[in-house]
């Protein structure tokens, strides 16, 4: 890191890094790339997913053919990708994913495309469509003024009750008399089904016991409305222990993300204006600014970007400009953390150590200075790649860690998919500030030890990613607080910009890859243009910093070191 008043100059061995970075490149690609290629153990079972438009020709003639719904009197059409991921998950835990996707996917694929036909009074028609194949998986109605929805979120006999009602008094034998046609039409023999549900109990459910991989087995469900069909799944089931265990992690996630992420998150935020204001004199409250506002467009870009997200869940347009307001303030808040980070970071950094962790554009040398950071940047995110991978590893011998999928997170969601790695501009800049520039000075203020201090903002950095369906939730702490202390030492080393720059382009390769998957030509493109877009912007800045045009920048009053 360099010495403040005096010329910025970056002086990283590159050519040390480059074998390091090879070897992180090349793990990267072996264990995290290439697999995801292989197709069984990715999302999808096979590489040809068809397009939106074809999906919605699939349920279309499915709806005329077999609903008699025309979605000609549509008034909306939204199609998303929708995933079972409780059923992902069990198979990627049990580690039967590969014979599921050989057996059984193409029948009953855990992952479609909902086609949602709103129609002008409120009512909606929902019809999966198989991602590969263009097969109907079910279909559901949503009435207007139904409260079918809602009821099933009650437990026990309040919900049977409310349900019976809302079925309109139909009997077990109405119930089968309605399945039975769409039984016959998939094929199924009905005298090889178990019928598990009872007369007085809501819906109705089959079991193929013949059906089954593990501990899951085939169900055939169907849901009933005012005396008619209201919706028809056939899914496997979910063992009870691995729902209660998710169930389990799942909380202990949100705690840890509330407890050990926000509060302590929310603690720095405040110290952060106390010691902006506490330093002033040793660093600029106009600096700081163009950053957080762009980190507010990108937040409220990604917010609007998961609409679809949102109308999938049936919420209403009075809902969503709701949740727009929401995240509008929730940016404005973590835009103010930014700031006063990047403030306070920088003034205690000048006045305590007489260092300067992240330099003005017209200091001199500050050109050459950025492109440095950049090509640091690259060969630390190709290390840090490898690392992860390692980690990934190890954490699968010892841990038995997997994962599942997560629809609200997916490209196939978003309106532009191309808008998504912004993301990782929006962490790298925001998380090295926090939790690097300001956290790591600010903790050691307190426990004296520059190490422990970045342990200890590495694990609260780390805890706020515990509610990505990773499990055991320790997971991804345990890799984080890693990757977190080498984020650390790049920054204390070389200073802020290298630390941001090592983040964006470790994301931007990860959220680039995501839109390379989507295995079209254009989002190819895009993918690999996030990934380069590091190394454009740094250019740039060099090429509008040149050296003649570079005037030195003296601190008022001179640092002090105490």
């Amino acid at each position: 890191m360099n010495r403040a008043r005096e010329p910025l100059r970056l002086k990283p061995n590159l050519k040390q890094l480059i074998a390091p970075a090879a070897v992180g490149l090349i793990l990267f690609l072996l264990f995290q790339v290439f697999p995801s290629a292989n197709t069984d153990s990715t999302e999808m079972a096979t590489p040809d997913i068809i397009s939106k438009a074809q999906a919605q020709q699939a349920a279309s003639r499915f709806a005329q053919e077999h609903l008699q719904f025309s979605a000609a009197e549509a008034e909306e059409t939204l199609i998303t990708y929708q995933s079972k991921s409780e059923l992902y998950g069990y198979l990627a835990r049990e580690k039967k994913l590969s014979e599921y996707n050989k057996t059984f996917e193409a029948k009953y694929p855990y992952d479609v495309y909902r086609v949602r036909f709103s129609e002008p009074g409120g009512d909606a028609l929902n019809v999966d469509v198989h991602m590969q194949n263009s097969g109907i998986v079910g279909f559901s109605y949503d009435f207007a003024r139904s409260s079918y929805d809602r009821i099933e979120l009650n437990k026990g006999k309040v919900q049977k009750q409310m349900l019976l009602v809302v079925e309109d008094g139909m009997t077990l034998a109405d119930k089968q008399q309605l399945a039975e046609p769409w039984l016959k039409r998939a094929g199924y023999d009905i005298s090889h089904l178990k019928l598990v549900t009872r007369e007085g109990e809501p819906r109705l459910k089959y079991v193929d016991p013949e059906t089954k991989i593990g501990d899951s087995v085939l169900e055939l469900r169907f849901t009933f409305e005012h005396g008619k069909l209201r919706s028809y799944e056939p899914s496997f089931s979910i063992p009870a222990a691995h729902s209660a265990y998710v169930n389990k992690q799942t909380q202990d996630a949100t705690l840890l993300t509330l407890a050990g992420y926000g509060l302590f998150t929310l603690i720095l935020g405040i110290l952060a204006i106390v010691y902006s204001v506490k330093t002033r004199a040793y660093t600029s409250f106009k600096r700081g600014l163009f950053l957080s506002a762009l980190l507010f467009v990108i937040q409220m870009l990604n917010t609007y970007n998961l609409v679809p997200v949102f109308k999938s869940e049936g919420m209403s347009s009075t809902g969503i400009l709701g949740m727009m307001i929401f995240y509008a303030v929730y940016s404005l808040i973590f835009s103010a953390l930014l700031y006063f980070s990047l403030v306070g970071g920088n003034g205690l950094w000048q006045k305590e150590d007489g260092l300067n962790p992240w330099p003005r554009a017209k200091e001199a040398g500050y050109g050459r200075y950025v492109l440095d950071s950049m090509k640091l940047g690259y060969m630390w995110a190709f290390i840090l790649l490898g690392v992860q991978s390692l980690i990934f590893i190890v954490l699968g011998l010892t841990l038995n860690t997997w994962s599942t999928t997560d629809a609200t997170q997916s490209p196939y969601n978003m309106l532009y998919p191309w808008l998504f790695p912004l993301m990782a501009w929006f962490a790298g800049i925001s998380e090295e500030a926090v939790y690097r520039l300001f956290g790591i000075k600010m903790v050691k203020k307190i426990v004296r030890n520059t190490f422990v201090a970045s342990l200890i903002t590495s694990l609260i950095w780390a805890l706020g990613h515990t509610l990505y369906p990773i499990y055991p939730v320790i997971s991804r702490p345990i890799e984080l607080v890693i990757i977190g202390l080498l984020f650390s030492y790049i920054f204390l080393k070389y200073g802020y910009l290298a630390a941001m720059f090592s983040h964006v382009i470790f994301n931007s390769i990860l959220m680039g890859l995501s839109l390379v998957m989507l295995k079209d030509t254009a989002n190819l493109l895009i993918g690999v243009f996030y990934m380069v877009l590091p190394g454009i912007v740094a250019y740039l800045i060099y090429r509008f910093n040149p050296t003649k045009k570079e005037k030195p920048y003296v601190t008022t009053p001179p640092y002090e070191v105490h």
